[in-house]
């Protein structure tokens, strides 16, 4: 066998040179060095320089986001965030300012294209312009005013990615109310153990959806999810598969959503937008932990900290202006649907695709993107893998002309896959790796105009993140090698607070446990020492430790997926009984018409001891038919944890294939140990 493996981590090397920015573009981050030069008396010449600065003055830094994006608001700030109180105090950011997420989102009311939105089982794309979406709202808000809905109010979406999603979202902002979502393909279980928590008063839902070639009724489980929610007032259903026959007669508070934007005119007339000024550390939305160690944890993001955070991301690291086209591959449920949403407040244009990308072929989203004039492309990194996989070109079948970037998240973006981009999509594109999460509603790392893309790498640290990779002792950090992954000073989009937690006891615990003061993001990486770029490396809570030596899963899937001959894998560590050892156990997935056997084990190995090290080889590598991942695509590896020591995984309904945990139980290899 053949297989050629790069060693993911190690001394500090100069990888591969994919992608240079342009010397003769000046982009908005180059405005941005120019004014913080003049005003402050600096002289910042690169961005690991305007990096830095944006650190060491966060207060100043997020001033001139600010300025910059000219953030719509009533009332100014007195202070814009107390210095003296570290990260773990949790600061107050922009004291004094009141302003409204919706209305900065809405600031265009022209005849532009604002949102298009097509998906499986759609024979045309829908557009609606900034004025049409202005005026839609404008109902939404009316018919939820009506219902009884006020500030701080809860309102939530079992929803696919489409228009009324936006429409729901931005109205409930509107008013000053608490958006919350997640998309139908959650199971009963998962959905109550969210909103359950925070009691909604409204829920928009549809009849059904396509999904993977066939229509999925939705009723059956709206109505399940209805009864384990007693304070809902009304269930709004949108006919979103139009020709599928709905009995909302099961469904207490059923109302169709005409009845419902009904309700929103008066004499007539849909009463004109008004938005409700609140306070910048306001509660926007809520989004929940994956929920696989655990009920969910409800973190609240605030109005001022998510539009804030966003518009940095897009105006200086994606360079973004109304001339763009943003299409990110995402459900409502999964953080990078706000992120893409609050596009709009820069005049951008939003491209929504519910369903399979996959189906009825392999190159549904390119032909979108040539139909639309997409200018940013967002995925997930799997999707790239199954695309080189099934053997897409589209360098060779598309234009994409107007495809300028290519943004990458969900799990790490292996090199395999940044070969397959510059060779076989488009070789002039920015291909940006980016990492965050649903704790921040934003990214740490990410895309960058003005420094260059290297293979297998994240561009850079983004701007106001204070990031670094820290030993398990927190008394350094490390580069070229693996730690974990912490942040220094605060950032707006922190949480404001979890839902039910009113001693903050639950926040603490998740984020200023292992470093006293310091953000632990719970992510291993390795940042490279010559270039800046960052690996991502797999969780920290699904560590491995054998025999001493820690790391993170992803350096074993690094070399596995060179492997054709399996189609997927999952690492996890495994205690002894007595808990004085450990021990690393590796299921394969086998690729179809692929044999698990002595063959594929004994070169796995082979690669694993030479590009790692000896002590990396698992103990032990099982056949499995089937791996957990959660809904937005993330693999379960504590779940699986749990399941090998005979522990009851309780949160199945976080998991986009629940039956997958029983493979785990009762392994005979794995008992007496």
């Amino acid at each position: 066998m053949s297989t050629q493996v790069e060693k993911p981590t190690g001394s500090s090397h100069l990888p591969q040179l994919m992608w240079s920015p342009d010397p003769y573009q000046e982009t908005q981050m180059d405005q941005l060095r120019k004014i913080i030069n003049n005003k402050y008396g600096v002289n910042l010449s690169n961005y690991r320089e305007i990096h830095r600065w944006s650190c060491d003055n966060y207060p100043e830094f997020w001033e001139e986001v600010w300025l910059f994006a000219d953030v719509i608001h009533s009332e100014s700030y007195e202070t814009i965030v107390d210095k003296k109180v570290n990260i773990s105090g949790i600061p107050e950011w922009f004291k004094g300012s009141r302003l409204n997420y919706a209305e900065n989102l809405l600031r265009y009311n022209d005849d532009r294209v604002a949102i298009y939105a097509t998906g499986e089982g759609q024979s045309e794309v829908k557009r609606k312009s900034h004025k049409e979406l202005r005026q839609s709202i404008a109902q939404f808000a009316s018919a939820m005013k009506h219902s009884g809905v006020q500030k701080g109010d809860r309102v939530v979406g079992y929803i696919p990615n489409c228009i009324e999603a936006v429409e729901a979202m931005l109205a409930a902002a509107s008013i000053g109310a608490i958006w919350s979502s997640t998309s139908p393909d959650f199971g009963v279980v998962g959905v109550l153990e969210r909103f359950s928590q925070i009691k909604p008063k409204l829920i928009f839902s549809v009849n059904a959806v396509h999904y993977n070639g066939k229509v999925h009724n939705h009723i059956d489980k709206l109505e399940q999810v209805v009864q384990g929610l007693p304070e809902l007032e009304k269930v709004i259903v949108i006919p979103f598969v139009p020709d599928h026959k709905t009995d909302l007669s099961t469904i207490t508070h059923g109302i169709t959503l005409d009845d419902f934007l009904r309700s929103g005119i008066e004499d007539g007339q849909v009463p004109d937008l008004t938005f409700e000024q609140v306070p910048f550390n306001y509660p926007l939305v809520i989004m929940y932990s994956s929920g696989t160690t655990g009920v969910p944890k409800c973190m609240v993001h605030s109005v001022g900290g998510t539009l804030m955070k966003h518009l940095s991301e897009h105006i200086f690291h994606g360079n973004m202006d109304r001339s763009d086209i943003l299409l990110y591959y995402t459900t409502a449920g999964w953080m990078m649907w706000n992120w893409m949403v609050t596009a709009l407040a820069l005049g951008s244009a939003i491209v929504l695709y519910d369903g399979s990308p996959l189906v009825p072929h392999a190159n549904v989203l390119w032909d979108l993107v040539d139909e639309v004039g997409v200018t940013i492309l967002g995925t997930g990194a799997k999707w790239l893998a199954v695309l080189e996989d099934k053997g897409v070109h589209p360098k060779g079948t598309h234009s994409l002309r107007s495809l300028k970037a290519i943004l990458s998240t969900g799990s790490p973006l292996k090199p395999q896959s940044f070969d397959y981009v510059y060779r076989d999509i488009k070789s002039d594109v920015l291909l940006g790796s980016i990492s965050g999460g649903t704790d921040i509603i934003a990214c740490f790392m990410g895309q960058n105009w003005t420094v260059p893309v290297h293979r297998g790498e994240i561009q850079c640290m983004l701007l106001g993140c204070n990031m670094q990779s820290w030993d398990e002792t927190g008394s350094k950090p490390v580069y070229d090698e693996s730690g974990e992954l912490v942040c220094l000073t605060p950032f707006p989009s922190m949480p404001v607070y979890f839902w039910n937690d009113k001693d903050g006891s639950k926040y603490k615990k998740a984020y200023f446990s292992k470093y006293s003061d310091v953000w632990a993001h719970g992510d291993y990486c390795a940042i490279n020492s010559v270039t800046g770029g960052i690996l991502m490396l797999g969780r920290s809570d699904g560590t491995l430790n054998p025999n001493g030596v820690r790391f993170g899963s992803a350096e074993i899937y690094h070399i596995v997926e060179n492997f054709k001959e399996i189609q997927d894998s999952v690492c996890i560590s495994q205690r002894s009984k007595d808990g004085t050892d450990e021990r690393v156990i590796l299921f394969l997935k086998m690729a179809p018409g692929s044999e698990f056997g002595s063959t594929v084990v004994d070169s796995l190995k082979h690669h694993i001891r030479i590009y790692l090290s000896a002590r990396h080889v698992p103990a032990v590598i099982l056949p499995i038919s089937d791996i957990p991942y959660t809904i937005s695509g993330k693999k379960v590896e504590v779940a699986i944890k749990q399941a090998i020591s005979g522990q009851n995984v309780l949160q199945r309904g976080a998991l986009a294939n629940p039956d997958s945990i029983d493979l785990y139980y009762n392994i005979p290899e794995l008992q007496e140990y």
